[in-house]
């Protein structure tokens, strides 16, 4: 079994700020999760979630604890409020990003798989990051004559 902890107590190695923009409490790991993460992430207004992405495999699952905010999600963006909930499944090119467009703080919690050889991508940029080896790649330096016939 996993530790106990609170919330309002959680140890400082398992909290992250970002930029003074954003904050993470990373209740998974603080509580031993293996196979799942549970984060609490906190957006300033102004300020956003994370880049716009995809994973090729890490499924996510995210409930508005309080705020509001856009949720821009395969291309279309959506008004979000407390109460508010939505899946993300793996490998289908589901895009996503909180966007925190109202006046408090967008308190959001964000559950998911963990995921051994998950990439994700970042249209606005190009580019593809693959998170067990932390590379980076642009996909403009894609090669348009190779494919995997290996009898050519």
């Amino acid at each position: 079994m996993g530790n106990i902890y609170n919330i309002n107590n959680v140890p400082s190695e398992f909290m992250s700020d970002f930029l003074g923009k954003a904050s993470t409490l990373y209740l998974g790991n603080a509580a031993g999760s293996e196979k799942i993460y549970v984060n609490v992430d906190k957006i300033q207004p102004g300020s956003k979630s994370a880049k716009y992405h995809s994973h090729s495999k890490q499924e996510e699952f995210f409930l508005i604890l309080s705020g509001s905010g856009t949720l821009r999600k395969n291309g279309e963006e959506y008004q979000v409020s407390q109460g508010d909930f939505v899946a993300k499944p793996a490998g289908k090119g589901n895009t996503h990003q909180f966007i925190n467009t109202g006046s408090d703080v967008l308190e959001i919690l964000d559950i998911g798989t963990i995921e051994k050889g998950d990439v994700v991508h970042y249209p606005d940029e190009n580019m593809y990051y693959l998170r067990d080896q932390n590379l980076m790649f642009n996909g403009q330096d894609a090669v348009s004559d190779w494919d995997t016939e290996p009898n050519k």
